[in-house]
């Protein structure tokens, strides 16, 4: 049954109330258990469009709501020039629904400078990046933030960033925290987990107490004819002609060709640069299947950087893929996040009551056991061992819900072998 417009944005916590009772994940507490921001009827609310549901929603319960709303959509990648107007297209028509008015940006330079060049070192030196990461940081909530802060220097209104994301936004005494959002299936604060906890107190994400079928609904409810547009797979700058990331990789890293050994050293074959595979990734040599030895399926577990090498081992549960120790570098707290470290408290076996650690999206998070602060490195000790912790990826601590910092892993280590 549809619901009625009224039940999609009446008021409560952050403004508007879940409009159907749903069984919460069993590790998250209610829905609406961290209020957010709620807009002054005057503010201005600018939404960060990207022609998908999410954002499209998010437009959706603001414009039904508020009087100061409009779209903007950002176009940082031409090489892909008939994806971006497709989508500016879709924005177009959304914001045609809401009755609400939309332009459209171009951060390019500042995308090709701040995430994917630096994405494009990282994999070269045979690291593993998230560029999503450096995107949100540097242009969504980096350049968009500066962008909307020069077009109100000189104005008394208050404005917000408003956007599809799934995560909470949380104001707090001592500022503005970022918590996960209630889907557990969807949530994001893993991708925003770098972004400078000042830009947050100017930030809006309505969709953090939703899940994604209920938003499908409210898009249904709201007319847009983005309700069953499908979710965005893959990175924005890579082409439908790319069947391989490593395909597209190839055309702005020259190759480096080296060996593929054992941790014996034996030599299986060769590579064409550290970044065609990544830890834990089966790779496709040929082996000697009628030796019991080597018979199976082989997968990375190191690249041996400065020889060149890449390091493979039999089978997908190997030991060696497993690491429980952390050495994390580039760190950086969130509002408040290294006071909440230091009052963890830490339970008979050691492990932290409250701390966690997610080293990708979506990942069941791994309890901290302990840990150590060195400036702006941190080592990270895990209750349990986890499975393919690639050197480049980014390390995002939690304080139960809450985001509290972030780096990128530098190396893992086997605790039980010190």
């Amino acid at each position: 049954m549809l619901l009625t417009l009224r039940q999609l944005t009446c008021r409560r916590h952050f403004g508007f109330k879940s409009f159907q009772k749903y069984n919460a994940h069993p590790s998250l507490p209610e829905p609406f258990a961290y209020p957010q921001h709620i807009p002054g009827s005057e503010d201005d609310i600018i939404v960060a469009m990207s022609s998908g549901v999410d954002s499209s929603v998010t437009a959706a319960i603001y414009a039904s709501k508020y009087k100061n709303v409009k779209g903007i959509y950002m176009a940082n990648w031409s090489q892909t020039a008939k994806c971006t107007e497709g989508e500016w297209t879709d924005v177009q028509k959304v914001c045609e629904k809401l009755n609400i008015p939309c332009q459209r940006v171009n951060f390019e330079k500042e995308y090709w400078n701040e995430v994917f060049m630096p994405m494009i070192d990282l994999y070269e030196k045979g690291l593993t990046p998230n560029p999503d990461l450096g995107c949100n940081k540097y242009v969504k909530f980096g350049k968009m933030i500066e962008h909307l802060s020069l077009q109100y220097q000189d104005s008394s209104t208050k404005w917000w960033l408003a956007t599809g994301h799934y995560a909470r936004v949380v104001p707090h005494a001592n500022g503005t925290r970022l918590y996960k959002g209630y889907d557990a299936n969807k949530d994001q604060a893993y991708y925003l987990a770098n972004i400078p906890s000042k830009v947050l107190s100017n930030v809006l994400m309505p969709l953090g107490h939703y899940t994604k079928p209920q938003v499908r609904e409210m898009a249904q409810q709201f007319g847009l004819h983005t309700a069953s547009k499908p979710d965005s797979q893959g990175l924005c700058f890579v082409s439908p002609d790319h069947a391989k990331f490593r395909d597209f990789l190839n055309e702005f890293i020259p190759p480096s060709p080296g060996n593929i050994v054992t941790e014996d050293g034996r030599v299986w074959g060769q590579h064409q640069g550290l970044w065609h595979a990544t830890i834990g990734q089966k790779l496709g040599v040929s082996m000697p299947q009628g030796d019991v030895n080597y018979k199976g399926i082989w997968f990375v577990s190191e690249k041996r950087i400065e020889s060149n090498e890449l390091v493979i081992v039999r089978g997908g549960n190997n030991e060696k893929l497993f690491k429980d120790g952390l050495n994390v570098t580039e760190w950086e707290w969130m509002e408040d996040g290294e006071e909440s470290v230091k009052n963890t408290t830490y339970g008979d076996k050691g492990a932290a009551a409250n701390l966690f650690v997610q080293f990708r999206s979506l990942q069941d998070p791994a309890v901290v056991e302990n840990l150590k602060v060195d400036g702006d490195k941190l080592t990270i000790r895990l209750t349990e061992k986890q499975r393919a912790m690639a050197p480049g990826q980014n390390i995002v601590l939690y304080d139960n819900y809450r985001v509290v910092g972030s780096g990128m892993l530098v190396d893992t280590f086997d605790t039980h072998n010190m």
